[in-house]
């Protein structure tokens, strides 16, 4: 019996390890970021806050999953009166819709060392299926991801009225994101 049990815990050390488990995320070293342009000038923004659970396991990646949560209210274009502006009803509405948020549905070894995910990305009240290519590598004890996801504006309803024109501001936005995770 005794033999059994330690021939379990023995096992049980060995694949502990490998088992996936939700990693913490290193804010300090994580961003969230926006490019788009105005005028056909390159504009970045970021998001101040967002919280992320990343469950990955690089042995199994069809078995990993993320979910991100970004409080719309922490978008920061760099200028008290624009940030303002931008949580009005015809960009983000951030007072009916505090949140804008991604959940996976699928990931999957892709090229070159890539995973594809797949998931569901909601903004303002509207949910779109998205997938794009995301690196991840390992830095000593941390995991990291990176990535870009390109979106149109108008079809979460960013922009309505006279923004609706994208002569002012292009449709394209890309949705850039540097996630650190500690063990």
């Amino acid at each position: 019996m005794k033999k059994i049990l330690l021939s379990s815990a023995v096992a049980l050390a060995i694949i502990a390890p490998a088992m996936a488990a939700v990693m913490k995320l290193d804010n300090a070293k994580s961003a969230v970021s926006i490019v788009f342009k105005q005028m056909n000038v390159p504009v970045d923004a970021k998001f101040k806050k967002f919280t992320a659970n990343i469950d990955y396991d690089a042995a199994k990646p069809e078995a990993s999953k993320a979910t991100v949560d970004i409080d719309v209210a922490s978008f920061d274009l760099g200028d008290a009166e624009y940030n303002k502006e931008v949580l009005k009803k015809e960009w983000f509405n951030a007072a009916q819709f505090s949140k804008a948020s991604f959940v996976s549905t699928s990931m999957k070894a892709g090229a070159t060392g890539k995973l594809d995910v797949v998931g569901k990305l909601s903004i303002k009240g509207k949910t779109l299926d998205v997938s794009f290519p995301l690196s991840v590598k390992k830095e000593g004890n941390n995991q990291v991801f990176d990535g870009s996801l390109p979106i149109k504006r108008l079809a979460f309803n960013i922009g309505e009225g006279e923004w609706k024109d994208t002569g002012m501001v292009a449709d394209e936005v890309q949705i850039k994101f540097h996630v650190v995770t500690t063990p």
